[in-house]
């Protein structure tokens, strides 16, 4: 799997996990360069609290475009770690 944005590759996997139609990617599969932590976070009521990422390539941000999950409750440990992305960030084969 690939996730694109702004005609750029940003992450880039054979190993995600998919929860909920969103492929999570193991944090060592994200460029690291384009990934700018982010002060938002979220609550999801079974996975955890959501720590976020602003995207940002060629000039362009995308805030709060990325998230993952530093800690989890025991249903989500197996995407610890790993990233998921939205706001127009495409995710293909």
């Amino acid at each position: 799997m690939k996730a694109i944005w702004n005609n750029e590759i940003i992450a880039e996997s054979n190993d995600t996990k998919v929860i909920e139609n969103n492929h999570y990617f193991p944090p060592e599969a994200i460029k690291k360069e384009f990934f700018k932590p982010s002060d938002t976070h979220t609550n999801c009521p079974w996975k955890g609290v959501a720590s976020y990422y602003t995207v940002s390539v060629n000039g362009k941000e995308n805030k709060d475009a990325a998230w993952y999950y530093p800690e989890t409750s025991d249903l989500a440990k197996q995407i610890k770690g790993y990233v998921a992305f939205w706001k127009g960030i495409e995710v293909v084969e």
